[in-house]
């Protein structure tokens, strides 16, 4: 069975919002219409510890305690008490995905909210970053090489400002809308794409020239944004259809499976609107998921 990692504390938080709920929304949908070979399972919380290994210390006490308030909603949630078991659950399954596919090949979690997040603050939605933890995590068990793919509809600029010095974590980031954009590096790799036409290209390209350099990756963490959808107010791309979203996913999973890389993915943006609806969000995240069952065999 392919593992995902959830809990009910992922959606634990008192702010309602997509981020703070649709965890909750797709682990209800795989309840009533599940996807063979995927077992929801449910991740130990991060240590305290485990989060200053990334964030500074100040602002993590301040989301546990909501003191200093400004910093506590950096991210752009009210606070309340929910928020810190939301975080440590979320961002564990974030690591235990991480840490699953290496033993089963492809692993997830439903943890979203990531990407955003500086060393020392919040920001878009995004308390602490999974990315940049679970990346660190899987370094500090013996890996070599992690491979962060990112294919939200925003730059993940959090990410990058947290792994710049870190030689042995690659970035590859392809995006349709320039929020929270940084200068791409001989690690970071970013692009900005404007037109849907272009968007499955770009990241067929993209993986191509990983495979020119023949780096020996260990794990892949992938960061899959519904927000590119064409309906999705935040972020989507005119002409960007769920055809184009399902084709991505299952470029992604094929070329980790046919170079027997590990990946694991987490859930990242996708937001309800007047032209997408709480089932039609859910939809979209359950590409990725079908996907990823699809390639995990």
């Amino acid at each position: 069975m392919l593992p995902v990692f959830y809990s009910p504390a992922y959606v634990g938080a008192g702010f309602a919002f997509d981020t703070t709920r649709k965890a909750g929304w797709v682990a209800d949908s795989l309840g009533e219409s599940p996807i063979a070979g995927i077992a929801l399972v449910a991740p130990p919380s991060i240590s305290e510890s485990q989060v200053m290994q990334v964030h500074d210390a100040a602002y993590v006490r301040a989301v546990k305690t909501g003191e200093p308030l400004s910093l506590a909603q950096s991210q752009g949630f009210a606070w309340d008490p929910g928020l810190w078991p939301m975080v440590l659950a979320s961002n564990g399954g974030a690591v235990a995905a991480g840490s699953a596919a290496l033993e089963v090949g492809v692993a997830g979690s439903l943890s979203s909210g990531l990407h955003h997040a500086r060393r020392a603050r919040g920001s878009g939605y995004c308390t602490f970053n999974g990315l940049a933890i679970a990346a660190r995590e899987a370094l500090a068990a013996g890996l070599s090489n992690v491979l962060i793919l990112d294919l939200d509809a925003h730059c993940g600029g959090g990410t990058r400002s947290l792994i710049r010095d870190d030689r042995r974590i690659w970035h590859v980031d392809v995006a349709v809308n320039g929020f929270d954009r940084y200068d791409r590096a001989d690690r970071a790799w970013l692009d900005l794409v404007d037109d849907a036409t272009n968007y499955l290209p770009t990241i067929e390209q993209r993986l191509h020239d990983l495979d020119h350099l023949r780096i020996p990756f260990d794990l892949c963490l992938y960061n899959a944004g519904m927000d590119p959808f064409e309906d999705c107010l935040t972020g989507g791309l005119a002409g960007m259809t769920r055809d184009i979203l399902d084709r991505r996913e299952q470029m992604v999973f094929h070329w980790c499976r046919a170079r027997h890389l590990p990946i694991a993915f987490v859930l990242a943006g996708g937001y309800v609107g007047p032209c997408l609806s709480h089932a039609g969000l859910v939809d979209l995240h359950r590409l990725t998921l079908s996907a990823a069952a699809e390639n995990s065999t």
